[in-house]
């Protein structure tokens, strides 16, 4: 008789234990659900900046292939028709005078491309790229190329993507 009491008290506590078992199983595969979905984000975000270093690195090399460099007078006044919107500071915000040079023409055609198998960016104008040319004495013919992009599934008002590279013609 003694050993009745005992387990009339704990009655229902395995039931207690499965559903706490149950709840944190269940805790457990959300959180892995929702890991895989910033798995996802973070890949398409990384695949985008990658873009964006090669497209600005083509634009570089063409440059770099295309000035003149019979001397530095020369060299200096080549670079200067690539240079594409070089005011401002903020994509889809840069100002000045679109470059006249096919090859830039070509490259923002490029970015600005998009879909299965094309190279460019999602959410990219032409007014979103920028090319800055520094041919004077201390800017030893910098050129600064500024990609801007937007990813699909950010939300509206959210800033754009940007990748800079900054290189110097010798």
């Amino acid at each position: 008789m003694m050993n009745k009491a005992p387990q009339r008290s704990q009655r229902g506590f395995m039931m207690i234990e499965a559903l706490v078992a149950i709840l944190i199983f269940s805790l457990g595969i959300l959180g892995m659900v929702a890991m895989g979905g910033t798995a996802i984000n973070a890949q398409s975000d990384a695949r985008y900046r990658t873009d964006a270093a090669r497209l600005a690195d083509e634009l570089a090399s063409e440059i770099a292939l295309s000035v003149n460099r019979t001397d530095e007078t020369t060299k200096a006044a080549s670079l200067t028709p690539f240079q594409h919107q070089p005011g401002g500071t903020t994509c889809g915000g840069f100002s000045g005078a679109a470059s006249a040079s096919p090859l830039v023409a070509d490259w923002i055609n490029k970015v600005t491309t998009t879909g299965v198998g094309l190279p460019g960016l999602p959410g990219t104008v032409a007014a979103g790229q920028q090319v800055i040319v520094s041919n004077t004495a201390t800017g030893f013919n910098r050129v600064e190329i500024t990609v801007c992009w937007k990813d699909p599934g950010t939300a509206a008002g959210t800033a754009m993507r940007r990748h800079t590279l900054v290189t110097f013609v010798n």
